[in-house]
């Protein structure tokens, strides 16, 4: 018995100190651990997916140390602050986006980039926070639901950085842009009349939006209804991707013996593609545990949007979870055949760092509604 309280006692002083230093950092320990595990398992598939390649783990570690340092600097700010800087922030954003289009690095046939000499990083990334905190100051200011002014003035205010991402042109990060903003206005309560509006709205526009499309922007959409037409050209992406999946079984082939991946049938197998090789080498089963981890990471996070006690907040964590929970279904939905192929990293998993900065920053912004919460006006 004495060992049992001793024990005891040693864990409620341990989860005190836990308790502590969470309220101290402004960090929600349920989700940032779903993050931690998530990352952790996002480093063991892109060792096998990369060759095995220490130099490139390497990289990748020091983004996510990046990414996390984000992460808890942004939850310190409060929302109340972000608020008072969403109108600034989205007016430098736009002048950003304007000044690619006139003065942006071309790589890979994409004008994306701002060199500043320092630093070369892509404006459209920071719209995917900015343009939600922007949305959500206008709506909150009013009763809910917005009035249908109030609406179509927040969709203005979604569309014009959409289009001018879309120009660049990256269809993948404008696509990201525009769930974040309308996740913003769904979240307000917007009437349902308004919702099936846009809805026939979009589809009147598709034949025009279809007519202003690159010409491997088609070749994407009709790849998608049928890949088998060019198994060795557009369609040899999907299609590998597929038989990918398909070959791990139940249980997978095991780690690092992905025949696909190894033997360089998968490309971009350490970036879009990389739930292929995780599907490969693990299987049915450990897909749907990766699903778990994603599942659990989103339902925190619309947890703490739901205890938030600020419709600013609110609405902004809400549609910072929405766009992570986005990002996910557009890359699994088009690494199995189901969305066509638009460009998006599968979050925390996929090699690079500029999506994970901001998906980070993201969860900040999560972290920091919900530690703020009672002090906000």
């Amino acid at each position: 018995m004495a060992v049992e309280r001793e024990f005891s006692g040693a864990e409620s002083l341990s989860a005190s100190v836990a308790g502590r230093l969470g309220a101290a950092l402004r960090i929600d320990w349920p989700l940032f651990m779903g993050l931690v595990v998530l990352a952790a398992l996002g480093l063991f598939v892109l060792y096998s997916a990369n060759g095995e390649s220490m130099a490139s783990l390497q990289r990748q570690l020091l983004r996510m140390g990046l990414a996390f340092s984000v992460l808890l600097v942004v939850a310190q700010i409060s929302p109340t602050f972000l608020r008072s800087w969403s109108f600034a922030l989205y007016l430098g954003g736009l002048g950003m986006l304007i000044a690619v289009l006139l003065v942006g690095d071309v790589g890979k046939g994409a004008q994306r980039w701002l060199d500043l000499g320092v630093i070369r990083f892509q404006p459209s990334e920071l719209m995917k926070i900015v343009v939600p905190m922007m949305v959500a100051r206008y709506v909150c200011d009013t009763h809910s639901p917005p009035s249908i002014q109030r609406v179509l003035v927040a969709v203005l205010m979604i569309f014009v950085p959409v289009m001018l991402i879309v120009k660049q042109p990256d269809l993948g990060t404008a696509l990201l842009v525009l769930t974040a903003g309308m996740a913003v206005l769904f979240l307000a309560g917007i009437p349902w009349r308004l919702v099936l509006g846009g809805l026939v709205a979009a589809a009147v526009a598709a034949p025009v939006l279809w007519h202003n499309m690159h010409a491997y922007q088609r070749q994407r959409v009709m790849t998608f209804l049928n890949p088998e037409a060019d198994p060795l050209g557009s369609g040899y992406h999907i299609i590998q991707s597929k038989i990918a999946i398909g070959s791990g079984g139940l249980f997978g082939k095991g780690w690092l013996n992905g025949t696909q991946s190894h033997l360089d049938f998968l490309p971009e197998r350490h970036t879009d593609f990389i739930f292929a090789v995780f599907g490969e080498e693990f299987g049915l089963l450990g897909g749907l545990g990766l699903l778990a981890v994603y599942a659990f990471i989103v339902l925190r996070g619309f947890y703490v949007t739901a205890y938030s006690d600020d419709h600013y907040g609110r609405l902004l964590a809400g549609a910072m979870t929405v766009s992570f929970l986005i990002y996910l279904f557009v890359n699994i939905g088009m690494v199995t055949g189901l969305l066509p192929v638009v460009g998006v990293p599968l979050p925390m998993v996929s090699y690079g760092g500029t999506s994970m900065v901001t998906m980070m920053a993201g969860f900040g912004i999560v972290m920091s509604v919900y530690s703020h919460r009672r002090t906000l006006s």
